[in-house]
């Protein structure tokens, strides 16, 4: 068995060619322990090892679930966070959401952040490890808040990031106030879910989907309770979902925010909208 015959296992499950190469690197990092220029220097893989790597991408191929689960860990941002079929696997465009949330507390000096809906914990701990501000983040899933809280022990995030269990505000106390409410939402409206890519179908559908039509439930929830925990020109931060854009803006406007602004990210799609 070569390198070269595992990453055709992936192929011929219709896995495209160069993405195909990517994970066979990542298994082989992961399971065997030896990084690409390894290989380039022509150390050989012991056959133990190799065959780890083949089960694995076999078990790629075969179901489908996304490499990121298999080996247990997702980049973000240029880091590794842990993850598992509780968590959402980040996403490279989410990064536009936390630079641009970095961007704010430092320009103001803030000092108190809220993730709503964390997930992994992703979005809470990079804000946290990139400025200088204090990150709750909050999630209604008890196994989702394991994984965040790993993630930030592994950063050693500690009196930086903490996570709380907690339906969307149901356990953010009255008098806590926040400078930046920031949320990557489920906004996949239920009509799409068999439409869906098969990889997505092993993320949790707590984390993916609403139960209107448009998507819009969480906008909607999180814009209309945001006001009583935010200070005094505080901002408020989404990612969307495509096509949204336009809705949430008008949401964000019937619930008293002002400066409004669309971002979009490096595809030229509405990724991110902020209003305070």
């Amino acid at each position: 068995m070569l390198i070269q015959d595992i990453v055709k296992i992936l192929t011929d499950s219709g896995i495209e060619s160069n993405e195909a190469n990517v994970e066979v690197k990542l298994l082989i990092e992961h399971f065997a322990g030896f990084s690409l220029t390894d290989i380039l220097m022509g150390k050989k893989l012991t056959d133990d090892k190799l065959k780890i790597v083949e089960e694995k991408a076999i078990l790629r191929a075969k179901s489908h679930q996304p490499i990121q689960y298999i080996i247990g860990q997702a980049d973000f941002m240029g880091e590794k966070f842990i993850v598992n079929p509780s968590v959402l696997i980040p996403r490279d465009e989410t990064e536009l959401l936390v630079r641009q949330a970095v961007e704010i507390i430092k320009q103001n000096k803030y000092s108190q952040v809220l993730d709503m809906c964390t997930g992994s914990g992703c979005i809470a701990c990079m804000i946290a490890k990139l400025s200088d501000a204090k990150v709750i983040g909050a999630d209604v899933s008890t196994d989702a808040l394991h994984v965040a809280f790993s993630n930030m022990e592994k950063f050693e995030l500690f009196n930086k990031a903490s996570f709380r269990k907690s339906d969307l505000f149901s356990k953010i106390r009255e008098e806590e106030k926040f400078d930046l409410i920031v949320s990557n939402p489920p906004y996949i409206p239920p009509k799409l879910k068999e439409t869906i890519q098969k990889e997505v179908t092993f993320e949790p559908d707590l984390a993916l989907y609403t139960t209107d039509e448009k998507g819009l439930e969480f906008y909607e929830k999180i814009t209309l309770d945001a006001k009583k925990f935010l200070n005094d020109g505080g901002y408020l931060m989404f990612e969307l979902g495509l096509g949204q854009s336009r809705d949430v803006a008008e949401i964000m406007d019937k619930n008293g925010f002002k400066e409004i602004k669309v971002l979009k990210d490096l595809a030229n799609i509405d990724r991110v909208v902020l209003g305070r």
